[in-house]
């Protein structure tokens, strides 16, 4: 059976998109429901959000981990340093831009107001095509000077190059993703994610893997790498894994511009709202100003939150390169026999190799407040509904509701990646010998990623009831305190990476607990901090210590079934946690009436005195 060519696959690709299209088609109306269902909205579209980045996520561990095997450290370094230079534009687009978009839509709709809800959407389009154009010059222009001063790595130029167009792409498919999620309809979004992330799956790793295998057999052969001679073999090999970098790269590029041709096919199925008879809509000009007013405030705010990856980025590398200068020695004692020797015989390397393992670390702090995202964007439009009508209790128990399942979401995520550190990193990443130095970040990261997990909400409600401009200035304090506590503790020997983790940890307890008291300053509503995340944060105390007892005692009764031991206390972790959250009052009766079919568990819970 010989190959088919191409065009086959693209057709195929185009179909498969469009009867995803057609299956989620008719998401708009919800809207014409009324209000009936708006306190199921919220948690319904939070329910979508959570499954689909749930799926992403395992997506992206089954990318991200054969590519550090097909790579390496050195390899994840360079792809990192493209990914958190990107990572603030990304965000900008696939966050900010769509926070923007769906608060203005979410507000027209509440009025009965749909030929404005058209016209945000038709002005959004041309200005955020503009912003992403402008986005992919000012990187491809940026990247030599970035990659050659800032981080001193210039190999990572051609993942960098690789990355640009994903910016243009992205900026495109937030006016969708905005204009939907404003309809209280989070399924495109969702979809939209997952196609994203396996398009990035099999491209990446199929052109990360093929460039790797063919440098690797020219380099050998020749000596060449794509004809390029480089002065010694291990310079060669770099090379080769930059490239696959650069490859791997190629992957996130392609998926977003699969993401932005499924919005558009599911927009062009059926998604116009503005087509409902309806007063005539605001002047193009004036839906223009009314949408920058509240883009740059968002847009900074977003930017800000994800630029704590470009500051370890940045500042990481530079601290960890001036102890390779200055005391080279005492670096190296911290990591007795866990840097390859290939990294030893080339001292020059060695801080990316380390930032590689900072970013894997990195990647399961990430996790957690992923979840988080999908709270934000969908408790949005119900926060704004409730502060435009004057709703004043409505948004109290909005906001209690939207904290406290956040909490209960993500408190013991946090808290056992803490307390389950070296088997999760032995389990994802192999028993190499960086296990213990990833472990080690990961340890002081999860107790951080419960802080990040609250800030995203938290900032979002902000931005729904009129303070965009708070995040941002609250996030600026929080960064500079970033790069403050990272430039000292990074640079002592003994503590190096960790001072990094330290830094993330002491930003978003002040961004968090500066954030709360600002919401209910700006909103007049009062409740207890305490009460809403206090009972979840000991459930998930008591479910990191089962879980951590229990994988101690399990692995020293069957130590060769690491992932049996893992699993088991796993699961005895989430069972400890789910007995003492009903126990302790953890979860109200109106949250799981949110739940589809929410009402029978609570009577039964009801019934058994838990609720």
């Amino acid at each position: 059976m010989g190959r088919k060519p191409g065009g086959y696959y693209t057709i195929y690709l185009c179909r498969w998109l469009y009867r995803m299209a057609v299956f989620w088609k008719g998401g708009v109306r919800m809207q014409n429901q009324g209000e009936k269902r708006s306190g199921q909205n919220f948690l319904w579209g939070a329910l979508i959000l959570t499954a689909g980045m749930a799926v992403v996520k395992v997506v992206g561990a089954l990318f991200k981990i054969p590519l550090q095997r097909i790579i390496g450290e050195y390899g994840m370094g360079l792809f990192n340093v493209a990914y958190n230079f990107y990572g603030p534009v990304f965000s900008l687009a696939t966050a900010g831009f769509p926070v923007a978009v769906s608060r203005l839509v979410s507000e027209s709709s509440s009025q009965g107001r749909w030929q404005d809800v058209d016209e945000v959407r038709k002005a959004a389009l041309p200005l955020f095509l503009g912003i992403g154009a402008i986005g992919t010059i000012g990187v491809t222009l940026a990247a030599p000077f970035y990659c050659e001063f800032a981080v001193g790595s210039p190999q990572a130029l051609f993942p960098m190059l690789a990355l640009a167009p994903a910016v243009l792409f992205a900026c495109c498919g937030s006016v969708y993703r905005g204009y939907f999620a404003g309809l209280g309809d989070m399924r495109p979004t969702a979809v939209s994610e997952i196609i994203e992330a396996l398009i990035k799956l099999v491209l990446g790793l199929w052109c990360a893997g093929a460039i790797a295998q063919a440098g690797q057999r020219e380099l050998a052969q020749s000596g060449t790498v794509f004809g390029f001679a480089p002065p010694t073999v291990d310079a060669g090999e770099f090379l080769v894994l930059a490239l696959s970098a650069a490859g791997a790269v190629l992957g996130v590029t392609a998926g977003s511009l699969g993401a932005l041709l499924y919005l558009w096919i599911r927009f062009r199925l059926g998604g116009r709202a503005g087509e409902r008879k309806s007063p005539p809509a605001a002047r193009r000009r004036e839906t223009v100003w009314r949408l920058l007013k509240i883009t740059a405030p968002v847009a900074a705010g977003s930017i800000a939150m994800n630029a704590g990856g470009l500051i370890d980025a940045t500042f990481l590398q530079n601290r960890l390169g001036d102890i390779m200068k200055s005391d080279p020695a005492g670096l190296l004692r911290a990591y007795p026999g866990m840097i390859p020797t290939v990294y030893l015989d080339n001292p020059e390397s060695i801080p990316t190799f380390l930032y590689g393992c900072y970013t894997l670390a990195l990647t399961l702090y990430l996790l957690v407040p992923a979840i988080t995202q999908a709270f934000g964007v969908s408790a949005l439009p119900a926060v704004t509904r409730a502060w435009a009508r004057g709703e004043k209790q409505a948004l109290q128990g909005s906001m209690a509701s939207i904290l406290r399942l956040t909490a209960l979401f993500c408190f013991p995520a946090g808290l056992g990646l803490t307390a389950l550190a070296e088997p999760v990193t032995r389990a994802l990443y192999g028993a190499g010998p960086s296990t213990p130095l990833v472990a080690g970040v990961l340890g002081i990261l999860g107790p951080a990623s419960l802080l990040t997990a609250l800030s995203t909400p938290l900032s979002s409600m902000l931005q729904a009831v009129g303070r965009a401009d708070l995040p941002v200035k609250l996030l600026g304090i929080a960064m500079a305190l970033k790069i403050g506590v990272n430039w000292v503790l990074c640079g002592i020997p003994e503590i190096n990476l960790l001072g990094a983790g330290v830094g993330t940890l002491l930003c978003y307890l002040f961004l968090t607990v500066s954030q709360l008291y600002c919401l209910q300053k700006v909103t007049g509503t009062r409740f207890s901090a305490k009460r809403v995340l206090g009972r979840p944060f000991l459930c998930a105390l008591v479910c990191g210590a089962a879980a951590f007892g229990g994988h101690g005692i399990l692995i020293r009764l069957l130590p060769d079934q690491a992932l049996f031991c893992l699993g088991a206390a796993i699961l005895l972790g989430a069972c400890v946690y789910g007995t003492g959250a009903l126990l302790l009052g953890a979860v109200r009766k109106s949250d799981l009436l949110m739940l589809p079919g929410g009402q029978k568990i609570a009577k039964t819970l009801e019934k058994r005195g838990w609720i």
